[in-house]
């Protein structure tokens, strides 16, 4: 199967590549700056807002299966730069659409969304359903819910077929930014002497289901086999802990135990007070089931760094 991956270098990008890999797939990568780093996958530069270059990469590929992970992912930079966040995320997907119809071409589109398309709801409200009314709280989680639209738009009119994919802080090996991977990175840091006994720290009390990227790559392949074109899934863990349960747990594995300093500059604008998805409707279509809790994770990212340190 011919598979083209957007935004193939990040990180659900990197661990989708090396698993469609393991399964026989033909894989193409796009980055942004045409970088190399992911043995067996030839990785093209490509602008996902020019329409041209994403034209031509599926002219000359013809790809079986998109996925579409090329964006400007992080919500606290949406805030900074919210015109390039709106730019990226949906001329992107607009061009990549725009692009397979005026190619006649017939993949399989998989477009990777958020949580953050929900917004701010009541604890009663959770775990939220798919069909969930979306009110984002940033401009990230609004150009998401465009994404999803314009997905059901363009199957709609012009039988595109696409699934949307609602993640729930994925997490795991070679994520760079993200509460997981902050905490456990400088834990280490300060575990080997690299870094002062210091942690500073924003919001310690909202809520969130930290989901391994591992279930995330299972998901997504068992909705490749068995999901519905049109709908959307949300792939979440069972659980969620406060960010405070979280930093405990990565100080309880590293054994350490620094000052903890709350950093105004790491608060955001507006910020969710809990986040947890309900996943009924992806175990019902596909019999997934997360295998990988979040002490498991977090052990997992702390001997990755105790390796790269």
């Amino acid at each position: 199967m011919r598979v083209l991956i957007t935004g193939a270098t990040g990180f659900i990008g990197k661990h989708l590549s090396m698993f469609l890999l393991g399964k026989g797939c033909k894989v193409l990568g796009t980055s942004y700056s045409g970088k190399q780093g992911i043995n067996g996958v030839d990785i093209v530069k490509c602008d996902i807002t020019n329409k041209v270059e994403v034209k031509e990469i599926l002219s000359s590929f013809n790809p079986e299966l998109i996925f579409h992970l090329a964006a400007q992912s992080w919500p606290e930079k949406s805030w900074q730069e919210p015109n390039t966040t709106m730019k990226v995320n949906i001329e992107g997907i607009i061009n990549l659409y725009e692009s397979i119809k005026d190619l006649n071409l017939d993949p399989l589109v998989f477009v990777p969304c958020s949580a953050a398309e929900y917004g701010d709801l009541e604890p009663e409200e959770y775990p939220v359903k798919e069909d969930h009314s979306l009110m984002p709280i940033n401009p990230y989680g609004l150009s998401k819910v465009i994404q999803s639209l314009l997905s059901y738009q363009y199957y709609k009119n012009f039988n595109i077929r696409s699934i949307v994919l609602r993640l729930f802080n994925a997490t795991g090996a070679y994520r760079a930014n993200g509460v997981c991977s902050d905490f456990v990175k400088r834990a280490v840091m300060i575990e080997k002497g690299l870094h002062e006994p210091v942690l500073n720290v924003g919001n310690l009390e909202s809520k969130r289901a930290i989901t391994d990227v591992r279930d995330v790559i299972n998901a997504i392949w068992l909705l490749v086999e068995k999901g519905k074109v049109g709908e959307t899934y949300n792939i979440c863990a069972p659980n969620a802990y406060s960010i405070r349960e979280i930093l405990n747990k990565v100080l309880a594995i590293t054994g350490i135990n620094p000052q903890i300093r709350q950093d105004p500059s790491l608060l955001r604008p507006a910020d969710e007070k809990i986040i947890i998805g309900d996943t009924t409707k992806l175990r019902q279509h596909t019999g997934w089931e997360p295998k990988y809790d979040i002490d498991t994770t977090l052990k997992d990212m702390v001997s990755e760094w105790r390796l790269k340190l």
